[in-house]
């Protein structure tokens, strides 16, 4: 039985880091873990311009620890108006990638895009620039089931937008079931996923079990275990569409326990760990490394971290709450044992 793996220093593409206290207070924990992130827009006001990621990007070094050297790498929100000249500015500045939110999809999601042929101009403007497209990958039609968003999105969205931009680059983030697996599978080389802990370890009986469990709660939603199956297998299948987001949404526990609940888990406090548990539980260990430290930054075009970490064998307990500025975050599965434990 391994006791120790050692993993190339991983980065986590798909991060809610918020602002101000709040992002103060959960910043060292991706820090420790990952040496970059993809940080997402959804701020409020939402950053859709190039001086206001750049702004951002200043706010999240400045909140990190003394002597880190995690690297933000800064996304803007595309609304139904993103002007073309935009683009330009944003490459100009190190923005690497534009995020859809279909409106109403998530959290602070009302600015975001009701048509998504209205963007096809900023599209190809990317596609020329070579930033990529982030995609929330669910329609929000009131006649489609919850559960049936991802599939229907896939069916309706994804072959028009591909056709219309075959070479723009293209993450379909959080990815959550089996028909979404099949798609980035049978896409070309312009096409990937992000796949999240949670999504990896618990179906939607997780939200049910002995009471209604708000912490399991995210957009989106957890689907029945076929789905969970075929993610797992596309993670550990060595394929290089498939890589590491979590995905990591704080948000505080008066709000996630509350009669309406914020969507979002917190996972930045042990997402590795959470990444092995769910490896170890298929035999496959020794995919993991690949999966969060190599697919990732050679679908970005960038270079792989030249670090590395450890995990080791060894229980531990996850903590219930965390400081979130003045308020209080519970992480997914705390107060629980976790048997894997990042110690290097």
């Amino acid at each position: 039985m391994t006791d120790t793996i050692t993993l190339t220093r991983p980065d986590d593409w798909h991060l809610h880091l918020r602002d101000e206290a709040a992002l103060a207070s959960v910043l060292p924990h991706t820090a420790r873990q990952f040496a970059r992130a993809i940080v997402m827009p959804n701020l409020r006001p939402p950053v859709t311009t190039a001086a206001q990621a750049v702004a951002y990007r200043e706010r999240i070094l400045a909140a990190l620890p003394e002597g880190s050297d995690f690297q933000p790498l800064m996304t803007m929100y595309l609304t139904d108006n993103t002007p073309v000249d935009e683009i330009k500015r944003a490459k100009a500045a190190g923005v690497v990638a534009l995020k859809l939110y279909p409106a109403g999809a998530t959290t602070n999601s009302d600015a975001g895009v009701t048509d998504l042929r209205k963007t096809y101009a900023t599209l190809e403007a990317m596609q020329r620039e070579g930033l990529l497209f982030l995609v929330h990958g669910e329609v929000t039609d009131a006649d489609v089931d919850l559960f049936d968003r991802e599939a229907v999105f896939v069916d309706r969205v994804m072959g028009p937008l591909r056709a219309a931009m075959p070479e723009l680059k293209i993450v379909m983030e959080h990815l959550t079931t089996k028909e979404g697996v099949q798609y980035v599978a049978g896409g070309d080389r312009f096409t990937a996923a992000t796949i999240t802990p949670q999504h990896l370890l618990y179906n939607r009986n997780a939200l049910f079990t002995g009471g209604l469990r708000p912490h399991y709660y995210c957009l989106p939603v957890l689907k029945r275990e076929e789905h969970r199956q075929a993610l797992l297998q596309a993670a550990a299948s060595g394929s290089a569409k498939f890589f590491l987001g979590t995905d990591s949404a704080p948000h505080a526990s008066v709000m996630k326990e509350n009669s309406v609940c914020g969507a979002g888990c917190f996972t930045a406090l042990s997402a590795l760990e959470l990444y092995a548990e769910a490896f170890e539980a298929i035999g496959a260990l020794d995919k993991l490394d690949a999966f969060a430290g190599h697919h990732g930054p050679d679908f970005y075009g960038l270079p792989r971290n030249a670090g590395t970490v450890t995990l080791k064998r060894e229980p531990w307990t996850l903590p219930e709450a965390v400081p979130f500025g003045d308020a209080q975050l519970k992480p997914l599965r705390g107060g629980d044992t976790l048997n894997w434990k990042l110690i290097a």
